[in-house]
């Protein structure tokens, strides 16, 4: 039985300012995550000229069971997609970029590579500019983990997604694993910042929430973000339960208290939602 949603995850929607940006991402050829993910906040951040960009296409070799991007088999990858994303941010005037993509297991890189160019071309058009990488786990292949630490983004983050009992939601992937990512890229560059996110709802306890916060901690990751886990189908993880914002506000504070440097922490938070907030609260 599908739960209906509470009151407070009824989101305003700016259709008008939405349109415009999506025309212009149209008109470069550039996917965003936004879009292929159906995410909640897309008309907010597009109405505020804010997106994030996913690269190496938009078909992933995993099949989570609580994402929607589409899976399959990818086409190759686009060489021009670097200079692509590069005039996407000049085109919305972005001071703040967060790019992801697909998982890519097609590729003996996890697709690391196509990460790095993207920077370096972000970088070439304005150094001032910053950059925060959402990577999958690039298979675990550690010369790919080290070449996107040290590509010159200013963040890279992995989702470590769920708590450890609940892993099952996540195909291919495994909790130690993930956090592997994590502390590999700090392990690989001192001075980058590392970021995860976990979904709530999916049944977890506070104590299970709290574990995998330490877990973090203890790998040196200190910006996190908390939302709401929202199916999006029928057919996909059914949702176990819709978390009052109220109770969001005391995760956030626990993770802030526990030390977490940047904490978002609300029913609509994502990934890489207000990202850019990292950098004027600091």
């Amino acid at each position: 039985m599908i739960k209906r949603k509470p009151k407070w995850l009824l989101k305003k929607v700016f259709f008008s300012q939405q349109k415009d940006v999506e025309i212009s991402l149209k008109d470069i050829g550039i996917h965003t995550v936004c879009q292929e993910a159906m995410c909640p906040n897309m008309s907010e951040c597009f109405s505020k000229k804010l997106a994030t960009f996913m690269i190496l296409g938009s078909i992933c070799t995993r099949a989570c069971t609580y994402c929607s991007v589409d899976t399959g088999k990818p086409s190759g990858i686009d060489e021009k997609e670097p200079q692509k994303v590069a005039d996407a941010v000049h085109s919305l005037g972005l001071r703040h970029v967060v790019i992801t993509s697909v998982t890519r297991d097609d590729l003996a890189d996890g697709g690391a590579e196509q990460f790095v160019r993207c920077v370096k071309a972000i970088k070439e058009m304005d150094e001032s500019i910053t950059v925060e990488l959402l990577v999958p786990d690039l298979r675990y292949n550690v010369e790919a983990l080290n070449a996107v630490a040290n590509c010159g983004a200013e963040i890279v983050g992995h989702n470590i997604e769920t708590v450890p009992r609940l892993y099952s939601v996540r195909k291919g992937a495994n909790y130690e694993l993930s956090l592997g990512v994590l502390e590999s890229l700090k392990a690989a560059n001192s001075k980058l910042k590392t970021k995860s996110a976990l979904m709530l709802g999916l049944g977890e306890s506070q104590e299970e929430i709290r574990e995998t916060l330490q877990d973090l901690l203890d790998i040196e990751c200190t910006l996190l973000t908390m939302g709401q886990y929202l199916a999006p189908s029928k057919v996909h993880t059914e949702v176990v339960e819709y978390i009052e914002p109220k109770k969001f506000e005391e995760y956030g504070q626990m993770a802030s208290d526990m030390g977490f440097e940047f904490v978002k922490s609300s029913p609509y938070t994502r990934s890489s939602y207000m990202a850019h907030e990292y950098f004027e609260e600091r």
